[in-house]
């Protein structure tokens, strides 16, 4: 997938179609040239902090550069009374989209929802749930929806409709989750898959940012951000959707 189009912001993994289906107060933060600019401008300063410091480590990523490579019991242990990240990431459960490796992030700086598709719409309270623990438990005030190019889910959700048939187990029930998000798009120019990655996002940022009732009030609020991005397999990038 090639830079994906953008979005509000209020509102990608095999192969095969069901291959690979499969999210921050971290050192100090040196500014850095963003891998992606947003064209809308943020609702806050606490916000642009804390998205220019994940795109940071994602840069620091991309270049090789890694402030967090290893990871040992010892670097636990400062940490086993009590954890407070500073953001929250709803990510693919694919292998190849670990957030504390692509943001370049320390142990205790990302609480991390992972399920197959990063859909929020459907996906119940073990995931609404979770965010709203980060939020109201832990104190995070961004949580970032990730999808990622050439989503698996995504992509057995696009097949799920061209061949109008029932999938096995509960596959079948997490591709119709999906399956608005590519109504929304299905009739639009482009590429349906990168178009339907996106607006998987977006609808998860919208579902969160009126979930009430603990999220909801916290964004309006201005305590809380919720921020969309998709991060691309072949370069390792991840593009903010404004």
């Amino acid at each position: 997938m090639n830079t994906p189009r953008q979005v509000t912001r209020r509102h990608f993994a095999g192969s095969g179609v069901l291959g690979g289906m499969g999210v921050l107060l971290g050192s100090a933060f040196a500014p850095a040239p963003l891998t992606a600019k947003r064209t809308a401008p943020p609702t806050s300063p606490q916000e642009e902090l804390l998205v220019r410091r994940l795109l940071a480590g994602n840069r620091r990523f991309v270049e090789g550069k890694l402030q967090h490579p290893r990871r040992q019991p010892s670097d636990f242990l400062p940490l086993a009374a009590g954890q407070k990240p500073f953001a929250c990431i709803v990510g693919c459960a694919d292998s190849r989209v670990s957030p504390e490796l692509l943001f370049d992030q320390g142990i205790g700086d990302l609480f991390v929802i992972r399920v197959a598709g990063n859909y929020v719409n459907g996906a119940g309270p073990s995931v609404k749930g979770s965010v709203e623990y980060a939020v109201a438990e832990l104190g995070v005030s961004l949580i970032l929806v990730l999808g990622h190019s050439q989503c698996g889910a995504v992509k057995a959700a696009i097949q799920h409709l061209h061949d109008k048939n029932a999938l096995p187990g509960s596959i079948n029930d997490l591709v119709n989750q999906i399956k608005p998000a590519i109504a929304e798009v299905e009739h639009k120019p482009g590429n349906l898959l990168e178009n339907a990655i996106v607006s998987n996002v977006k609808r998860s940022v919208a579902k969160l940012d009126g979930l009430e009732p603990i999220l909801a009030p916290a964004v309006k609020k201005g305590t809380l951000h919720v921020a969309g991005g998709v991060y691309e397999l072949s370069t390792g990038k991840v593009t903010m959707l404004a």
